[in-house]
């Protein structure tokens, strides 16, 4: 083995699992998953969680995409053990710099001198004029193995010339390759789909394909997670390991990833990415165990773990093959269970920003984030939530109306004149203050809370739902604001009871 470390009895049974992604944008969620489930399969059995960056498409290769990449893993605690930043001796572990010490090319020259890859020096034109073939069904093009037939001296002679070539691994054509996976069980195709595909590109590159291969086995991996979409390259890679002999990874394809209207997830989706989520107000925790869910399922019916959970009860083979449908109203619920769960120390801290923005005035921003933790899902909520808080909006005065409490306008402004003298006289206006001398007054009155509370309430907030109670709303507020909220409602209900002739 030209890369890697002594390998141990111990190192050869350990599991290793590694996330390869490109450093090409934001992280979808399906790269996300796969990340997950690689690490959930490594720790659940003690073994290791290895991050390889693969970025030899430069083209594709977006500035400061790597460092999403770290900063993704590092907010969703998939701590990787290995990496650029962390050699286990298996580096390096940034494909371009792998390319460097000639390990691809190396490789793909023992595949020639084997002769399961050859020398194509076939140009734009030529490859342009192949003809496509019809194999059960489906329309591809298959390389016509024209190079295969050149002589070593022919092949001598274009590389000596400098002439431009790519390295093609040689497929059969007759017979069939069967490789197996986990979820999918064995899998057979006919050798007459197999192209052969390019091994180094014109530009000294590897291709993806093939450079997963030596990389994966260079590095001791195990077992190799991926999407469905991959499958069809599989048998291309069964072929590989096979001509040099290497013994295979356990594959892993995991279910597609839909949309509502289970169509595939587009990478342009609103919430398709990782940063998408965190700006739309959902916690990484959240995020996680959700991503979890799509395609995997416990024992049980549970469906809230934290990452540690996860790692206990993680069994790869209970992924489903049937495609996932990333449900953001259920996305949206389970973040709302773990800001219920969280601390409120923490809430405020992430709430902050989102309650300066819809309050500009000078009130405990503590005491309205603790009303509000309960009751939103993501962070955004919350402005539609607080906003009165800032200016009492124009209401309609048939929110006064409330079967329930048997309120209606007459009753609610007989409610706030009256309480509006003991509102004044009042100078505790704590929750617990507050409530007591309503709840004084409804004792007197022999009526219900709710009676007294609805028509207040509605007064001060000019809301039909609020995050909290009249009293509570009123402690915030203070004394000088919520005698004017009050005023106004009387005004208004007034107001309506002199345009009805009342």
């Amino acid at each position: 083995m030209l890369f890697g470390g002594a390998e141990t009895e111990e190192t050869m049974n350990k599991i290793r699992t590694r996330f390869a992604p490109s450093p090409t944008g934001k992280m979808h969620v399906g790269n996300l998953r796969t990340a997950l489930y690689e690490f959930l399969i490594a720790k659940h059995e003690g073994g290791t969680f290895m991050l390889r960056i693969e970025d030899t498409d430069q083209e594709r290769f977006v500035e400061g995409a790597t460092e999403i990449i770290y900063r993704t893993l590092e907010k969703t605690g998939l701590v990787h053990d290995e990496g650029p930043d962390k050699d286990g001796g298996y580096g390096p572990y940034v494909q371009s710099e792998r390319m460097k010490t000639g390990i691809y090319m190396k490789y793909a020259k023992e595949l020639i001198d084997k002769g399961e890859a050859y020398y194509c020096f076939c140009d734009k034109e030529r490859l342009a004029s192949l003809k496509t073939e019809v194999v059960e069904g489906k329309e591809i093009t298959v390389y016509d193995k024209h190079c295969l037939h050149l002589s070593p001296q022919e092949v001598k002679e274009k590389l000596d010339a400098g002439t431009p070539f790519v390295i093609r691994q040689n497929n059969p054509t007759e017979g069939t390759t069967t490789f197996h996976d986990e979820i999918y069980g064995d899998i057979t195709v006919d050798n007459a789909e197999l192209d052969d595909m390019i091994l180094i590109k014109s530009d000294g590159y590897p291709t993806y394909n093939f450079a997963n291969v030596v990389d994966d086995h260079t590095m001791n991996i195990t077992h190799v997670v991926r999407g469905n979409e991959y499958i069809s390259s599989s048998p291309k890679y069964a072929r590989l390991y096979e001509a040099f002999g290497w013994e295979q990874p356990k594959y892993v394809h995991l279910p597609l990833i839909t949309d509502e209207n289970h169509k595939k997830l587009a990478k342009r989706g609103g919430h398709s990415s990782f940063e998408d989520l965190l700006e739309k107000g959902f916690v990484p925790e959240a995020i996680v165990n959700f991503i979890a869910l799509l395609g995997w399922s416990p024992e049980d019916n549970r469906e809230i773990f934290s990452l540690e959970e996860l790692i206990r009860e993680f069994d790869y083979h209970r992924i489903t093959k049937s495609p996932a449908v990333f449900d953001i109203v259920k996305l949206r619920w389970m973040n709302g269970e773990y800001l219920k769960a969280m601390d409120p120390d923490t809430f405020y801290e992430m709430a902050q920003p989102y309650l300066e923005q819809a309050i500009h005035r000078d009130l405990d921003l503590k005491k309205i984030a603790a009303m509000v933790k309960t009751r939103i899902e993501v962070f955004p909520d919350i402005a539609e939530l607080v906003d009165f808080f800032e200016e009492l909006p124009e209401y309609d005065p048939a929110m006064y109306v409330h079967k329930k409490m048997k309120t209606d306008q007459a009753s609610s402004l007989q409610v706030l004149t009256e309480i509006l003298p003991l509102l004044e006289a009042q100078e505790d206006y704590s929750n617990d203050g507050l409530y007591q001398l309503l709840s004084g007054y409804v004792e007197k009155k022999g009526c219900k809370n709710g009676y007294v509370m609805w028509p207040v309430r509605v007064a001060v907030s000019g809301k039909q739902m609020t995050p909290a109670g009249a009293t509570e709303i009123m402690e915030v507020l203070g004394k000088e604001e919520s005698l004017q909220r009050i005023r106004r409602g009387i005004d208004l209900l007034r107001s309506i009871s002199a345009e009805e002739g009342v």
